[in-house]
């Protein structure tokens, strides 16, 4: 049978050592979206995240040479420009891109973010009057198209106007503003294509991080398009790919932190890992069921497992038992799927635990008896009393709250194995044993048992 042939993009541009934009955050991005990433190294730069101290630019025909090379090997279905610092490099990738005929799409870079100047004041000239021309996409951010349009781009308006100034003066047939320099309560990214106008909107992530974010904006673009997509609808899900990058980034370094293409695969992977442990770990109780029945309690047992704590932040990252488990006679039931959100309370209580720590990712609950909690004692289990009568007056009226203020309770450094309440009025007793995961935390409950 004959293979599909992959995608190849390539990303013309330079290397940042701290690995957070330039080829790095490409070929990240080109990964994530299932196109094979190539590249054509223009600069190398002696780079973190809050500084640029060094640059060096490679030859233009040696940039040229590298693209060549891969152009006959493989074509290029779809290739961006990142930073090209002069003008021998810009001359060379015009050449290349004609001869070639590439796809191309332009993220005409200038600035870096710790504010270092990437693109030299003579080069400017050499960008506007050969590679433009010959460019199917181009993505300023506001105040690179103030440079290129020849007047301030301050507001949505602003925006709009330049893009059609931009298509105007260098014949680039779709031109995208980025929203994030505009004064605008959301992001808004304008594209102009084919006589019309598009915006693309999204929240500002004033916890995000946006080192790379241009380069990796541009990179899924132009990944997008090696996949055979439209302009438009290619832009449509670079936007989301670039929004879930910074709302997810990385929290490394001491200046401006790299955005993250990864989170596009690793939180569908994530989630998909924990909704399978937890069935593993329903299995294993099921199998158990004569050991755990008489722990049922009225509420149902329930089973979670969180995904990785860099990306859980709601129950929605909780994978849980829909319905919980209950007792239907003389044997135990699921009620329905093991879902993503299946949990509210034990769901909350993990997501507790790990902001606050403790190296915890499941759980299991059934009801409390005391020689239950004594059993675990007497097997070197680490186990907690909370005392829910204590629990604030505002938590018991709200119904909400509450497995955060248990959470509270414990002592950092005190990862425990086991915490149990003995109720209050309206609350059922509890035991919740905990685990790295969603099968440790039930094997912990059957060795208690056993």
């Amino acid at each position: 049978m004959k293979q599909s042939r992959i995608p190849v993009a390539m990303t013309i541009a330079g290397s940042d050592s701290g690995g957070g934009a330039g080829i790095e955050a490409d070929l990240k991005t080109f990964s994530a979206l299932g196109v094979h990433g190539t590249v054509a190294i223009t600069s190398i730069t002696a780079q973190n995240t809050y500084s640029v101290s060094a640059i060096y630019d490679l030859p233009g025909r040696l940039v040229y040479e590298q693209i060549k090379v891969v152009y006959e090997d493989m074509g290029i279905d779809a290739a961006k420009t990142g930073m090209l610092s002069n003008t021998d490099i810009i001359t060379h990738v015009a050449s290349a891109v004609r001869e070639f005929n590439l796809k191309l799409v332009v993220d005409p870079v200038m600035i870096a973010k710790s504010g270092a100047r990437l693109l030299r004041e003579d080069a400017i000239e050499a960008l506007k009057t050969k590679l433009l021309p010959q460019a199917l996409i181009v993505t300023p951010n506001a105040p690179e198209a103030q440079v290129l349009a020849g007047f301030k781009v301050e507001s949505l308006e602003d925006a709009v106007r330049a893009t059609k100034a931009i298509h105007e003066k260098y014949s680039v047939p779709a031109v995208i503003v980025k929203g994030g320099h505009l004064n605008l309560e959301e992001v808004v990214d304008v594209l102009y294509y084919n006589g019309e106008v598009y915006y693309f909107k999204s929240p500002r992530y004033p916890h995000g991080c946006f080192h790379g974010a241009g380069c990796t904006y541009s990179a899924a673009i132009t990944a997008f398009l090696a996949r055979g997509l439209s302009i438009v609808e290619a832009v449509k899900h670079a936007k989301e790919f670039i929004d879930l990058a910074i709302d997810y980034g990385l929290k490394i370094g001491r200046g401006h932190c790299p955005v993250n293409p990864m989170a596009y695969l690793e939180i569908p992977a994530l989630k998909y890992k924990a909704v399978e442990s937890v069935r593993k770990a329903v299995e294993i109780l099921l199998e158990n069921q004569e050991l755990i029945l008489p722990y049922t309690p009225e509420v149902g047992i329930n089973i979670v497992e969180t995904i990785d704590p860099r990306y859980a932040r709601s129950p929605l990252d909780v994978a849980g038992v829909e319905g919980r488990i209950v007792k239907a006679g003389r044997r135990l039931v699921r009620v329905g799927d093991v879902k993503m959100g299946g949990s509210s309370h034990l769901a909350r209580l993990v997501l507790a635990l790990i902001r606050n720590g403790f190296d915890v990712h499941g759980a299991v609950n059934i009801r409390y008896d005391q020689e239950v909690v004594e059993k675990a004692r007497k097997k070197g289990y680490h186990v907690l009393f909370v005392d829910r009568r204590m629990e604030p007056s505002n938590l018991k009226v709200a119904h909400t709250g509450t497995m955060e203020w248990i959470a509270s309770q414990i002592p950092i450094g005190e990862t425990p194995d086991l915490i149990y309440d003995v109720g209050d009025v309206g609350k059922e007793a509890m035991i919740r044993i905990l685990g790295r995961s969603a099968v440790e935390a039930v094997l912990k409950l059957v060795d208690i048992l056993k």
